[in-house]
């Protein structure tokens, strides 16, 4: 693949167009008093030793997702967020699809018992953007940068927003084995993950792409009437539609980050736990070393002549 652009260089033209401070060493950001929150979003092998630094020197911190590159790095960010806490200083991991229209009435129709016990989930997350062998070689591509490919990068944000939903998890597995891509540069990371997962407990459906739409099977109902039906997340009860638009009018996939900055700083302004904390990614962060932990011991091709 392509090699993308060198790290900092567009911070040159950026800073050169507005009225903002910019820096190319986040260290030098800690030492301002004015600072007081670290929004962490770079690759995830800087994760640990941000966040960390940032605790320490008395901010509040948000980290991109997946938390980390290794259970080893999330849980030294776990005991610096535990003990940041003690001071006042709150640390939040962003998974921000469980801020969706639809995920809110989905959760609460699960935990009000609506669809019965929950036995299995289904999720996909699809992604086309590097199709292309031309495309950059991005860090996301890089296993020493990613910690993984489309499992950490996707399938992070599966296994949170199910955990959200339905609970922990009690085992998981992967198969088949990473599959590689070669172009200008190696990619390292894997380009596909399946596994399965149990949880320890009718039917929901929601579609990323349609992010103001939940479909409900409703199995109480007669034979004759039974089949999934529509709900439109965007009346009144939802919890972020109040701050935007008239009932009725839907929101985007932008949205639920003006939503995650909004639960953060509110929790800041509170003093209390802003969701998902740390632990959330620390959780997150054991089933997807657990996938290729396993994926790594047991999953394999096997190769079939051709005849």
């Amino acid at each position: 693949m392509r090699r993308g652009p060198r790290p900092g260089r567009g911070i040159r033209v950026t800073r050169s167009r507005v009225d903002v401070a910019a820096e190319t060493d986040w260290r030098r950001l800690l030492e301002c008093d004015d600072v007081h929150l670290v929004d962490i979003c770079p690759p995830g092998d800087s994760h640990a030793e941000i966040a960390v630094a940032a605790l320490r020197a008395g901010k509040h911190v948000l980290c991109e997702k997946p938390l980390a590159n290794s259970v080893a790095e999330a849980e030294a960010m776990v005991a610096a967020a535990e003990t940041a806490r003690a001071r006042g200083r709150l640390a939040m991991v962003g998974f921000h699809y469980r801020r969706t229209p639809a995920v809110a009435p989905a959760r609460r129709m699960i935990r009000d018992g609506r669809i019965g016990t929950l036995r299995h989930v289904r999720a996909g997350y699809l992604q086309d953007w590097l199709v292309d062998p031309e495309a950059p070689l991005t860090w996301r591509l890089r296993r020493e940068q990613a910690g993984s490919g489309a499992l950490g990068d996707l399938g992070a944000h599966l296994v949170a927003l199910a955990q959200y939903l339905a609970g922990g998890w009690r085992a998981s597995r992967r198969s088949p084995a990473p599959s590689y891509g070669n172009g200008r540069g190696t990619v390292t990371v894997d380009a596909a993950a399946l596994f399965t997962g149990r949880f320890p407990s009718g039917a929901l459906a929601f579609d990323l792409e349609r992010l103001n739409e939940l479909a409900f099977h409703d199995r109480t109902e007669p034979a004759d009437a039974v089949g999934f039906r529509r709900i439109l997340a965007t009346e009144p009860g939802h919890p972020y539609l109040e701050a935007w638009w008239p009932p009725g009018h839907g929101l985007g996939y932008e949205h639920t980050f003006v939503h995650q900055a909004r639960d953060l700083v509110y929790a800041i302004a509170a003093g209390t736990e802003p969701a998902p904390a740390f632990a959330d990614g620390l959780q997150v962060q054991r089933v997807l070393a657990a996938v290729e932990d396993r994926a790594a011991k047991d999953c394999t091709y096997t190769p079939v002549p051709c005849s």
